[in-house]
C-alpha cells in the first residue's frame, strides 16, 4: 500500500521519517510513505490519480483547504476548522479528517496541561484554526488570537463561529496575559520578540506550545522554561498528529508512538548536525 505526504515545500517533511518507523514497527511489509511536491493547482490532478492502492494522503500547506472540495465525505471536526490534513481512501471515497486538533491536544496533554484555565493564540492562518478548535475540546469557550494581519483572519473567525468560540481580535506583538496557555502558530522567527517578554517581574504564560519544529528550542520556547512554563513544540504535535494518521489510514491502534518519536528525534538530530554553526 502507498502513502504520501503533499505540500509546497515538501522537501524538509519529517513525516516520511515517522510513517516509515511507524510501518516497519507495526510490522507492515510493502507500505511505503513518500513526499511529493504539489500545490493547490496540482492537487486534482494528483488526488485522481490514487487508486486502490493507496491508503492515504497527509496534507500540508497550502493544501488543507484546498482539498476540501475534492473529498467525497469530511468529518464534522474537518469541516469545522476549515481544512483537511489527512485524506483516507476506503471503498472508492475520499474521507477527510484533521488530525492537528487531536494532535495538539495529545501534545498539550504531555506537557502536563489538559483544563487551560485561558489561551492566546499567536496567528491567524490554518493552524491557528485547527488550535481554536483543540481550544474547545479542552473546554474553552473563548481565546485572544493576535494576528499578524487582522484583515486576513476572516477564515479563522469563520471557524470560531462553526466551532461556537468567542475570539478577542488583538494587534501581532500585544502582551500575552500572566498564566495564559501560549500558541504560537507562526512560522520561524515571527514569535522572537515575544520571548524577550518572558521572564521576572514579567506577565509569563502557564505552557507555550511553539508549532515550529526546526531549529528547536526557539527563542520563545528557552525563555519560556526559563521562567517556569512548561513547554511543547512542532515535533510533539507533528508526532501525535501523525500516529493520529497513521491509525485511520491502517485501521490499527495504538501507534507504535515510542518507534515513531525515537526515529524523529534521530533524524533531527541528525539535520541539526548537518547545520553549519553560525559565525
Amino acid at each position: 500500500m502507498r502513502a504520501a505526504v503533499l505540500g509546497s515545500p515538501i522537501a524538509h517533511s519529517l513525516s516520511p521519517v515517522l510513517h516509515t518507523a511507524a510501518y516497519a514497527a507495526a510490522g507492515l511489509d510493502g507500505w511505503t510513505y513518500t513526499a511529493i511536491e504539489c500545490d493547490e493547482e496540482g492537487l486534482p490532478a494528483l488526488i485522481a490519480t490514487c487508486d486502490d492502492r493507496w491508503a492515504g494522503l497527509s496534507l500540508t500547506m497550502p493544501l488543507k483547504r484546498a482539498v476540501l472540495p475534492l473529498l467525497d465525505r469530511t468529518e464534522p471536526l474537518a469541516a469545522d476548522v476549515g481544512g483537511a490534513n489527512t485524506v483516507v481512501f476506503a471503498g472508492g471515497e475520499r474521507h477527510g479528517y484533521n488530525t492537528d486538533v487531536p494532535g495538539m491536544v495529545r501534545a498539550l496533554a504531555e506537557a502536563g496541561l489538559t483544563a487551560p484555565p485561558s489561551a492566546t493564540i499567536l496567528g491567524a492562518g490554518a493552524t491557528a484554526c485547527a488550535a481554536l478548535a483543540a481550544l474547545r475540546a479542552m473546554g474553552l469557550a473563548a481565546a485572544t488570537v493576535h494576528a499578524r494581519d487582522q484583515a486576513r483572519a476572516g477564515d479563522l473567525l469563520a471557524a470560531a463561529r462553526r466551532l461556537d468560540m468567542s475570539v478577542e481580535l488583538r494587534p501581532f506583538g500585544s502582551h500575552v496575559r500572566d498564566g495564559d496557555l501560549l500558541i504560537s502558530t507562526v512560522p520561524a522567527g515571527a514569535a522572537d520578540f515575544y520571548a524577550e517578554r518572558i521572564g521576572a517581574r514579567r506577565p509569563s504564560p502557564l505552557v507555550v506550545l511553539d508549532v515550529v519544529y526546526s531549529p528547536w528550542p526557539t527563542p520563545l520556547a528557552e525563555a519560556a522554561a526559563k521562567s517556569g512554563a512548561a513547554v511543547a513544540g512542532g515535533f510533539d504535535l507533528l508526532l501525535h498528529q501523525a500516529a493520529r494518521q497513521l491509525e485511520l489510514m491502517t485501521a490499527r491502534e495504538p501507534a507504535p508512538l515510542e518507534a515513531m518519536r525515537a526515529a524523529g528525534q534521530s533524524e533531527l538530530a541528525r539535520r541539526a548536525a548537518l547545520t553549519p554553526a553560525p559565525p
